[in-house]
C-alpha cells in the first residue's frame, strides 16, 4: 500500500472500525476479547504504556461509549486506532472488501 496518504488511511481506519462497531452491537462479547488483548499489552509490553491506560479507560465504559470512540473522528479516536484491541475481529475477506470500496470511493472523488 505505498503511496497511502494520512487522510486515505484514516479514511480506511474507521471504516474497518464502522465494521467493528456494527460487529460489537450484534455480539457485544466481543468487547471481552478486547479486554483480554489489552491485559496482554500490559503483561508482556508490546504496546506503549499510555496506550494500554487509554483503552482500559475505554473498554470500561459502555458499548456505546467504546463504539463512539472507535468511530469518532477527533485525534484522541484517531491515535487509539492506531493501536486497536480489535484485530481479528472482522474476517480477511470482510476487510479486503472495506479496503476496496475505500479505494473505489477515493478513485470516485
Amino acid at each position: 500500500m505505498k503511496g497511502i496518504t494520512h487522510r486515505v488511511a484514516e479514511e480506511r481506519s474507521i471504516a474497518l472500525h464502522r465494521e467493528v462497531a456494527r460487529r460489537l452491537r450484534e455480539r457485544p462479547e466481543l468487547l471481552d476479547r478486547a479486554r483480554e488483548r489489552v491485559k496482554t499489552w500490559a503483561r508482556d509490553g508490546s504496546v506503549a504504556e499510555y496506550y494500554v491506560e487509554a483503552w482500559q479507560e475505554v473498554l470500561s465504559g459502555t458499548l456505546e461509549e467504546v463504539i463512539e470512540v472507535i468511530i469518532g473522528s477527533g485525534e484522541r479516536s484517531a491515535s487509539l486506532r492506531q493501536n486497536s484491541p480489535f484485530a481479528g475481529i472482522i474476517d480477511a475477506r470482510t476487510r479486503w472488501r472495506i479496503l476496496r470500496d475505500c479505494e473505489r470511493r477515493r478513485i470516485a472523488s
